[in-house]
């Protein structure tokens, strides 16, 4: 299980799928990315919806058509797309999801989760979308898992 909500896990990797595969130019449809990230479309689909609508990802209609990053989507922040899909609530919420948890009132976790969440919170705040594709383009980093030879 990650940090993040399954559809914000999407989200970021159809970010990543998307900026690594239109680093050249070009458009990817939502059928190469959903099998890129392994995502069911139906589902994809909304979260598209919503990026392009913040303005994270772009997409464009017609037959040469889809979606794509430029310049200036690629250096959004990683949290605006976290914010985008869930919220603020991983950079304010309790560890074990307590309504009532405060400073003045913590829960057990309270104050170890606060320095995580903080931790997590400035990686996301520091990092583009761009900074990430670099290390897809270069191969330090992955998307999907490789398959072993049979």
């Amino acid at each position: 299980m990650g940090v993040f909500s399954k559809t914000c896990e999407y989200a970021m990797r159809a970010v990543f799928f998307i900026s690594h595969r239109t680093a050249n130019g070009g458009r990817v449809g939502i059928k190469e990315i959903a099998t890129g990230i392994n995502s069911p479309e139906h589902f994809l689909a909304k979260i598209l919806q919503n990026l392009v609508r913040r303005n994270i990802i772009k997409s464009a209609k017609g037959p040469n058509g889809g979606f794509f990053m430029d310049d200036t989507t690629l250096n959004r922040k990683l949290s605006e797309v976290v914010e985008a899909v869930d919220g603020n609530g991983l950079f304010t919420g309790c560890g074990l999801g307590l309504d009532y948890c405060s400073e003045t009132d913590p829960c057990p976790l309270h104050h170890e989760f606060k320095a995580i969440r903080e931790r997590i919170r400035q990686m996301l705040e520091n990092t583009t979308i761009g900074e990430f594709n670099e290390d897809l383009n270069s191969g330090v980093t992955r998307l999907k898992k490789i398959a072993p030879f049979p």
